[in-house]
């Protein structure tokens, strides 16, 4: 078997014994991260961009130089444009809040897809409702793929908004964004970019995808939880009205006048995860040494194992694509007669973690004509020893729920 030279690099493995297969509800983190998080508390632990004194610069100093990471890591134009949130859910909200509640007026559209997680369905309702404008919905075959005929009848005059996923966390297919972001700013649309699936897997350059808008979250990336990131261009971050209110996103407030801070701390209100954004600067310089045709190579290995132990069980079946090239680390699949929660409990005793549910996108469930799928998804860290673990025991679920071999 191929040895993974970073997988040590991982502690909960040697601590836990665990084979982690759901990388894409949140990755596990480096060694060089969890000392970030101590380091931060151990020698720079004050507030930041308030202090005069020495370690508050120091904390300031590691916030803002975060974000200098950020921008070089998707080919932002500025660091202006990087605003710290909690997560990648959040900073969809500030968008629809902040920009898509101020532009869109009776009868105009936000086109998303059927394939959206939650985050990047439910937002744009709220923005709907309360504009009375519509939401519509890009459909795919049900390999993920989206036909030309489809993106040309659904991209048309009157779509303001189109926000798409860059990679499904279902189906694990990568989405055709820059052909969108063409076609929507044909149309006089913007795009938003979920990058949630894709940020910590490949190369993601915002000016390659055409996109205004584009979302992350850390803890996807190796980074701790609780600190996510929103990219908007500056020109349309400008124009917006903040998300929230309080404390270092205003340069003044009198008796009855404020004025706003400038980008990008007008969308960062009251004390920031400082700690958080040290963390993902060392997650993304991480992720930068391995590098990202190193997890190519490693996902697309594991993956066509999966798929070659699967081919020998009738009763295995796999959603999306019939090349694992195309899942991105993400296989979702079903066994016959056994629920997916039975799957995952019968996995978790011997200490395999994966996902069991809808993956908080019902609406492709529903599509798709499932109402809930087992998922495995992989990263640097996995190996061959993970995945064949993992096949040799779904092997015996059907066994053990009294269906015989």
């Amino acid at each position: 078997m191929k040895e993974n030279q970073f997988r040590k690099d991982f502690p909960i493995f040697a601590e836990t014994g665990v084979t982690y297969l759901d990388s894409a509800a949140t990755s596990q983190r480096p060694q060089v991260v969890i000392d970030a998080e101590r380091e931060f508390n151990e020698k720079m632990n004050a507030n930041p961009l308030r202090g005069l004194y020495g370690i508050s610069i120091e904390a300031t100093d590691a916030y803002e130089n975060a974000r200098e990471t950020v921008k070089e890591f998707i080919g932002a134009d500025s660091a202006r444009e990087i605003i710290f949130t909690r997560n990648a859910s959040e900073s969809l909200n500030l968008v629809a809040y902040s920009y898509a509640c101020s532009v869109l007026k009776p009868g105009d559209t936000v086109l998303t897809t059927i394939m959206e997680h939650h985050s990047n369905i439910l937002p744009w309702r709220m923005a709907a409702e309360r504009t009375g404008a519509r939401v519509e919905y890009l459909e795919p075959e049900h390999d993920g793929t989206f036909t030309d005929a489809e993106l040309q009848k659904k991209i048309v005059k009157g779509v303001k908004i189109v926000a798409v996923g860059h990679v499904s966390n279902v189906l694990g297919c990568i989405n055709p964004v820059k052909k969108i972001s063409d076609m929507a700013h044909a149309v006089g649309a913007v795009t938003v970019v979920d990058a949630a699936q894709s940020a910590p897997h490949m190369k993601v350059d915002v000016k390659e995808l055409g996109a205004d808008f584009l979302v992350f979250s850390g803890h996807k990336l190796m980074a701790p939880f609780g600190i996510g990131v929103l990219y908007g261009r500056r020109e349309l971050l400008e124009e917006m009205p903040p998300f929230l209110r309080g404390g270092e996103m205003i340069e003044y407030v009198t008796h009855d006048t404020e004025k706003w801070a400038e980008l990008p701390h007008k969308f960062e209100a009251g004390t920031v995860n400082a700690t958080g954004a040290y963390g993902l600067d060392r997650a993304i310089k991480y992720l930068k040494n391995v590098g990202f045709d190193f997890i190519r190579e490693t996902e697309d290995r594991l993956t066509s194992i999966i798929f070659e132990e699967a081919a020998t069980l009738p009763y295995f079946h796999i959603l999306g694509s019939d090349d694992p090239k195309n899942h991105n680390g993400i296989v979702s699949f079903t066994i016959d007669g056994v629920h997916p929660h039975d799957i995952s409990s019968i996995l978790d005793g011997d200490k395999i973690c994966i996902r069991a549910g809808h993956h908080c996108a019902q609406p492709l469930l529903e599509y798709l004509g499932e109402s809930s799928t087992a998922r495995a998804s992989l990263y640097l860290y996995n190996t061959e020893e993970d995945v064949r673990f993992f096949m040799d025991k779904v092997k015996n679920i059907r066994g053990i729920m009294g269906y015989g071999n």
